[in-house]
């Protein structure tokens, strides 16, 4: 994606009522354009090819191939990222869809100011994690998975590096980063950057949940 430009969203969900509702929510008029629609996962890869998102919208529950298995495919393949779109009890599945490499998720209940900003934050290379339901479902990715990241590595960490984890652990994007700690989205980037490598981190998911492995954050 290009500086200025809409982020661009394939909309994947079996429902087609659910697809013309995201559709008419996720808009040009607040930087977004769908480009296109799936109505399962085994439709995900050829879409991917022909219109090239910057974010893949995945409904979790779906027929033929679901969305944790079409979001796994995807990361193997170097797609672009994965906002999973689920309902407020499926803890579990949340859990194994960040496994799998999705970069966030949101309720399909949320309004629709939060829709958006979870698309753009997604389409925009960041993570988004829906506040209402992320301390749960942290509970369960922590007592599903091995631990991401040795806790020692911690002290390898600046002081500001050591701001810029906590700030991403609640949610915070690239730019309210850099607006609370009066840096540029530059330097943010780098921080983040050089967070991964002395943690040992893959993405924004992994140190968000290492961060509340690491009690650097609690859940509210």
């Amino acid at each position: 994606m290009t500086a200025g430009a809409p982020v661009t969203a394939l909309i994947v969900d079996d429902q087609e009522l659910v697809r013309s509702g995201l559709s008419l929510i996720l808009r040009e008029k607040h930087g977004i354009v769908v480009v296109g629609e799936c109505s399962d996962g085994d439709e995900v890869p050829a879409a991917v090819d022909t219109y090239r998102p910057d974010v893949v919208v995945m409904d979790l529950r779906m027929k033929r191939v679901d969305g944790i298995e079409a979001t796994r495919r995807l990361t193997a393949a170097g797609g672009p990222p994965v906002l999973a779109l689920t309902t407020f009890n499926d803890d579990e599945l949340l859990s194994d869809v960040l496994r799998a490499g999705a970069d966030g998720f949101v309720l399909k209940d949320s309004p629709a100011e939060e829709l958006i900003r979870a698309v753009r934050a997604v389409g925009s290379a960041q993570s988004y994690l829906d506040p209402a339901v992320t301390a749960r479902v942290l509970t369960t990715y922590r007592n599903s998975a091995a631990p991401v990241a040795d806790g020692s590595a911690l002290a390898e960490l600046t002081p500001r590096e050591r701001d810029v984890l906590t700030l991403i652990a609640k949610g915070h994007t690239n730019t309210e980063i850099a607006d609370e700690l009066f840096i540029s989205g530059l330097t943010v980037k780098t921080h983040i950057g050089r967070i991964f490598t002395k943690l040992g981190l893959r993405d924004r998911a992994s140190a968000i949940v290492f961060a509340y492995e690491q009690r650097i954050v609690t859940p509210r």
